[in-house]
């Protein structure tokens, strides 16, 4: 009988009839990759004790747009408009011919770096997304088997497929956007990224699985998503696209196409239960009606949304209309404690103090997820389901009458603790086995360091770093 582990706690998240409730000093049993037990006193027979004390006992935060690379959002902060900062190809790039910014090793130790990142957030299940616009064209198979590795040895569970496109994004010296396209390679793309997941579904125990990552829907076409949505439901596998999240992809959708972007997914018979859709900010009510009939989940990531000037228009209406809302986090820090504040506060601006309940927005973060990978057995601590469980310490900080709340008002990323995934402690006291922090912080700085010195070449009229990047103050030599 494999050994079991009872951990108590001022507050646990339990789970009983569909719904989380609160064990006030409750425990939890873990045997091997399972809860055995959630509740008061356990009078069976356990191998180890711990007592986390002043914390909150969680089920593992599930992340369905977690970053995996190094975040090239936030160079955009203070730095606009994105064609003119780097973050669309200028045609003279294209004309020379796009490549590679980071060599295969860095894009591997990327993975590996935003894993831990994610694990030390309280995230226990991820599908990680990375940006294409300093990549060739596509990600490739090489790093997601690194990736594979990577999660395998740090115990991440994750859902892997390199993204794959149809075209990209260029603009002119005078801001003019437009899409370019090779169907071909994103066709080709794609028949990879489906030999990848047919190789790698179901390794390492069952904690990695397949997922398509088609990327953005304005540089996608009507084949590459008809066969992606073909090959996804033979392997029962989620599809995660970014749409309906900025004025330029709403007009090339429409000049594309002739209607937004969630109806034409509907008109050409791809939108589904599998389908994740991130981020919805600039979804219409027709838009959201299309997802809750079809049963798509959206992912709402309020955090990088807000850093931009917008929000989703809104929590309270998606939910209200049945529409299953995951949480991604999709920038960095990968704090889905934070995220779950930020959507808070734009929720109760855009629909007033009473609209949303910290409960709904917890939700979002662990059943949400849990729906839109259609896995019953994960966010949630609960007989028979994962041991996949976060545990955030509160005795720093002031509490209130109820953890969920203390979570929303008193608590960050920095708060977590440990980390358990699959019955395995992935992260005890802060420390993940075989990471060193400051070790790799300093690579990671390094290699996006050597970014920005390069950002001049896919820039509109490639203007020299400092002109791209404006500082808040006036900088003085030493």
């Amino acid at each position: 009988m494999p050994p079991r582990t009872l951990l108590t706690a001022r507050w646990v998240i339990g789970h009983r009839e569909g719904r989380h409730v609160v064990h006030e000093n409750g425990v939890v049993v873990i045997q091997g990759d399972a809860i055995l037990h959630v509740g008061g006193d356990f009078e069976g027979d356990v191998d180890r004790r711990i007592d986390y004390g002043q914390a909150v006992i969680s089920p593992g935060f599930i992340d369905l747009d977690a970053l995996s690379d190094l975040d090239t959002t936030i160079l955009g902060y203070d730095n606009g408009p994105a064609w003119k900062k780097g973050r669309v190809w200028p045609e003279s790039y294209i004309a020379r011919g796009p490549y590679e910014m980071y060599a295969p090793d860095e894009l591997a130790f990327q993975k590996r770096h935003a894993f831990a990142q994610l694990i030390r957030n309280g995230i226990t299940t991820a599908l990680p997304i990375a940006s294409l616009f300093y990549r060739e064209w596509g990600e490739t198979i090489a790093e997601f088997d690194a990736a594979a590795a990577a999660a395998e040895d740090l115990g991440l569970r994750v859902y892997l497929g390199p993204a794959y496109r149809s075209g990209g994004q260029v603009t002119d010296e005078a801001g003019t956007i437009r899409a370019i396209f090779d169907e071909a390679r994103g066709l080709a793309g794609l028949e990879q990224a489906a030999t990848f997941a047919a190789r790698i579904d179901g390794i390492a125990g069952g904690r990695i699985r397949a997922m398509f990552a088609p990327d953005r829907i304005e540089t996608s076409t009507e084949a590459l998503l008809q066969r992606t949505a073909a090959l996804a439901a033979e392997m029962n596998a989620p599809v995660r696209q970014h749409c309906c999240q900025s004025p330029v992809e709403l007009r090339l959708v429409r000049d594309q196409h002739g209607c937004a972007p969630i109806q034409w997914l509907d008109r050409i018979g791809v939108l589904g239960r599998n389908w994740l859709l991130p981020h919805g900010t600039q979804a219409t009510p027709a838009e959201f009606a299309l997802m809750a009939e079809a049963g798509a989940t959206l992912v709402h990531c309020p955090l990088v949304s807000a850093r931009h000037g917008s929000l989703l228009d809104s929590f309270a209406k998606c939910h209200a209309m049945g529409i299953n809302i995951g949480l991604g986090t999709d920038t960095f820090p990968a704090d889905m404690i934070l995220n779950m504040q930020i959507g808070m506060m734009t929720a109760r601006l855009c629909d007033g103090m009473g609209a949303v309940r910290a409960e709904a927005m917890f939700d979002a973060a662990t059943l949400g997820g849990a729906q839109a990978l259609n896995r019953p057995d994960l966010g949630r601590l609960a007989p028979g389901a994962k041991a996949d469980i976060t545990v955030i310490d509160l005795s720093r900080g002031l509490q209130g009458t109820d953890p969920v709340q203390s979570l929303m008002t008193s608590a960050s990323g920095r708060e977590v603790s440990d980390v358990w995934i699959d019955g395995r402690c992935v992260m005890q006291a802060g420390v993940i086995p075989g990471v060193d922090e400051q070790a790799d912080a300093a690579r990671a700085q390094a290699q996006f360091d050597r970014l920005i010195a390069r950002y001049p070449d896919r820039t509109a009229g490639h203007p020299p770093v400092q002109q791209i990047f404006t500082p808040s103050y006036e900088r003085i030599a030493p």
